[in-house]
């Protein structure tokens, strides 16, 4: 990842790519369940519209963003898309 991100122009390519992997993901949305937390019985696991999925070595926060993520990051992408239109139909460098 490294300064990657930091340099604030993140080509449309780079932003395909991550868009065809949401897309390849198993569809949402995705709930972090966490033993103690939100059931009393089990284990923690991340519940998708597959097989759920389970993680080893996960923090609770760890978990709880992986299953954010998968709602996160295409919300991200429509942002960025309605951001670089706005800049576009107002004549914005980016």
């Amino acid at each position: 990842m490294g300064n990657r991100f930091l340099r604030g122009n993140m080509n449309n390519s780079e932003i395909k790519q991550i868009e065809k992997r949401c897309e390849r993901a198993t569809k949402g949305p995705w709930i972090s369940f966490v033993e103690g937390r939100d059931h009393t019985s089990g284990c923690s696991f991340i519940r998708t519209a597959g097989n759920d999925i389970e993680l080893t070595g996960a923090s609770i926060d760890d978990q709880d963003f992986i299953a954010h993520a998968r709602q996160d990051v295409p919300a991200l992408i429509e942002e960025i898309y309605r951001l670089k239109k706005l800049m576009d139909d107002n004549s914005i460098p980016y």
